[in-house]
């Protein structure tokens, strides 16, 4: 399944009721079973862009359809849920709690069915945490943010869904359980389960990609093969324009 973006626009609204354009007529395509990094300064858009595809906000104008199974179907309109049941899971930066509900609930109701604790075990060892000190955990204000955020990225695991979306999974993840998450997305793309869009600015996370977009000022500053654009960013790097580095990006 592949996704397709057409002449996207967002406007966000300020106090003065003023339209400010946050998106900008960006037009792109995330081919299937390709693991495709959004990078980009601070600001420009890459977050919304999420949000775009994962139906948490809509579009001012513009179109994005989903290739499945032959055909285009348009989802521009629909709402986040039923955007989910079409087949994209959502990580958010800030994940939501769920008081009174436990991690293998969450786990188990990401992918739609029981699950073994051998398999519970492997997808938190994913996102460096221990099943035995966490299966039973609600989740709720005794989790920390990391500890929060490390969660969601593995309910995202567990739904094998077609298209995954991951905005900034390093937020808040210690350097050991960064280095699980980014063999996991190794995994993955290894395997072309379904395609990965993970919105980062780590060198690490941009190294492993098989596409590479840059967005500044809301509009596509970049979009191509990581062979391509990722020596681009390296020389902007040593020019003092687009440094790289292991805190990430900064333009």
């Amino acid at each position: 399944m592949a996704l397709r973006l057409e002449n996207i626009k967002w406007d966000l609204s300020d106090d003065n009721g003023v339209n400010k354009e946050i998106i900008k007529n960006i037009s792109l395509k995330f081919g299937d079973g390709k693991l495709v990094v959004v990078t980009g300064p601070n600001g420009g858009g890459k977050t919304t862009l999420a949000k775009l595809i994962a139906g948490v906000v809509t579009p001012s104008s513009g179109k994005i359809i989903l290739e499945k199974d032959g055909k285009d179907i348009d989802i521009t309109d629909i709402n986040v849920t039923d955007r989910a049941r079409s087949g994209i899971a959502y990580a958010f930066q800030q994940p939501v709690r769920f008081k009174g509900l436990t991690v293998r609930n969450l786990l188990e109701t990401a992918a739609d069915r029981k699950m073994e604790k051998s398999e519970l075990c492997k997808l938190l060892g994913k996102v460096g945490l221990c099943a035995e000190e966490y299966l039973n955990r609600e989740m709720n204000t005794s989790l920390s943010g990391g500890e929060s955020k490390r969660i969601e990225i593995a309910t995202v695991l567990a739904r094998e869904a077609d298209i995954s979306v991951y905005d900034e999974p390093e937020a808040g993840i210690d350097l050991w359980s960064f280095t699980k998450l980014v063999e996991a997305f190794e995994e993955i793309r290894e395997a072309r389960k379904g395609t990965l869009i993970i919105i980062s600015h780590q060198e690490r996370i941009i190294s492993i990609a098989d596409e590479i977009v840059v967005i500044a000022n809301g509009q596509i500053r970049a979009f191509g093969p990581r062979e391509e654009i990722l020596p681009t960013l390296l020389s902007d790097e040593k020019t003092g324009r687009c440094p790289i580095n292991a805190k990430g990006v900064e333009y």
